[in-house]
């Protein structure tokens, strides 16, 4: 699909719908308070995640991998609050969805370029608006070329292809005035005939705790293991 058809019918569009969080009935008021103002605290966990049936139903259907993986990684987050949270003029706030953000590899030189894809539910929407936008800036050079600047509710999320890992944490130098999770995948491995995927996940521990990350990651297992749930095109 042409990228200015998607631009248009995405006009209007609002994409950082939030509400503002009640700190007194909030229940991870003291948490925050505790993780932001008192211990800042971030952490990473990494799990090797089986996509051997993702892999083959794509591969059948002629479907790229990293953008479905994109796909079901972000969709699952909208179904955990504590995900979603981030601050606007002071305030904490809830969105209602996040949208992916993440690196274009150029082989000619090996450099990146930052894209965003706004997301949607629908798996096919979100496939055509991927593929639109790479298909743009597949030959543009420089770490930002997208003309629309990510929306201030997108996070972090990527592949490193040529190498797999047992663990990855991303380090900001300066602080960050984000709260949502990054997310990192590398190479495929082979073991006993499955298709193992090394996943990073990294959050701000005021927003979530080891529970939260783990709840995130067994469903995401259960995701990868049924593809048919998640990826439906249209006929």
């Amino acid at each position: 699909m042409n990228v200015a058809i998607i631009n248009d019918r995405l006009k209007g569009i609002k994409m950082d719908n939030f509400k503002v969080l009640d700190l007194n009935t909030w229940n991870r008021r003291d948490y925050f308070y505790y993780f932001t103002k008192m211990m800042p605290t971030a952490y990473s966990i990494t799990i090797d995640i089986d996509v051997t049936n993702t892999y083959q139903y794509l591969k059948t259907r002629h479907l790229k991998f990293f953008p479905s993986y994109l796909y079901i990684t972000t969709r699952l987050l909208k179904d955990q609050p504590e995900f979603l949270i981030g601050e606007r003029d002071g305030q904490v706030v809830q969105y209602e969805q996040l949208h992916p953000s993440f690196s274009l590899f150029h082989a000619d030189d090996h450099s990146i370029s930052n894209l965003w894809v706004m997301f949607s539910d629908q798996y096919q929407t979100f496939y055509d608006r991927y593929m639109a936008t790479t298909d743009q800036y597949h030959d543009q050079h420089g770490a930002m070329v997208q003309s629309d600047p990510a929306p201030v509710n997108s996070f972090m999320i990527g592949t490193i292809p040529w190498l797999s890992f047992n663990s990855y944490t991303p380090l900001p130098l300066q602080p960050l005035k984000t709260y949502f999770p990054i997310i990192q995948s590398g190479q495929f491995k082979e073991i006993d005939g499955r298709k193992m995927m090394p996943l990073s996940f990294t959050i701000h521990h005021a927003v979530a705790d080891g529970y939260h990350v783990s709840q995130y990651l067994n469903r995401l297992k259960t995701a990868f293991a049924q593809p048919e749930q998640w990826i439906t095109i249209e006929a």
